[in-house]
């Protein structure tokens, strides 16, 4: 498995983003029983970046916390038609499935763990958590979805004892 992050160079959480995020990646294709190993992007900027990528490809002149752009048509964690798709969804280099990419909004990351009561640290791997989730297919539009992504994102937290009271 690989992560590839990209930090803007005036952003410091205090922890390894790139350890992490590499253990999210695990822990969630782990759950998801993913048959491949799968790689990552990540890039992590300031509010207005992140409005540019969402007007850009989303067509919403406004910015979020995080964004998905998934590289595969994946539902609800099912790879098997990963290696049908007409374009090769695999790294040419390191023969791993490339899952897509993800853009993490570092000011929402600050000030969203301000609002919740919990550390940058948990912020963060939520974030980047739920965005995983997005890349291999799931999504929240309806209730019934909702509540699924968000305790596959619980749990993959705790598989990694990140909780509301982990502090850094």
């Amino acid at each position: 498995m690989t992560s590839y992050v990209d930090i803007d160079e005036d952003i410091d959480f205090g922890f390894d983003v790139d350890k992490l995020t590499l253990d999210l990646l695990n822990a969630v294709c782990y759950s998801e029983q993913c048959p491949y190993e799968a790689c990552i992007n990540v890039y992590v900027t300031h509010a207005e970046t992140v409005r540019v990528y969402n007007r850009e490809y989303r067509d919403k002149d406004t910015t979020t916390d995080v964004l998905s752009f998934p590289a595969l048509e994946i539902r609800d964690g099912d790879f098997e038609g990963a290696v049908e798709v007409s374009d090769s969804p695999f790294d040419p280099e390191s023969g791993e499935l490339i899952l897509g990419d993800i853009v993490i909004n570092a000011d929402r990351v600050y000030s969203q763990a301000e609002e919740y009561g919990h550390s940058i640290l948990r912020e963060f791997a939520f974030l980047c958590a739920h965005s995983l989730y997005h890349l291999c297919g799931y999504d929240h539009e309806t209730g019934d979805e909702s509540h699924i992504m968000e305790q596959k994102q619980e749990e993959t937290l705790a598989s990694l004892n990140i909780t509301r009271d982990t502090h850094v």
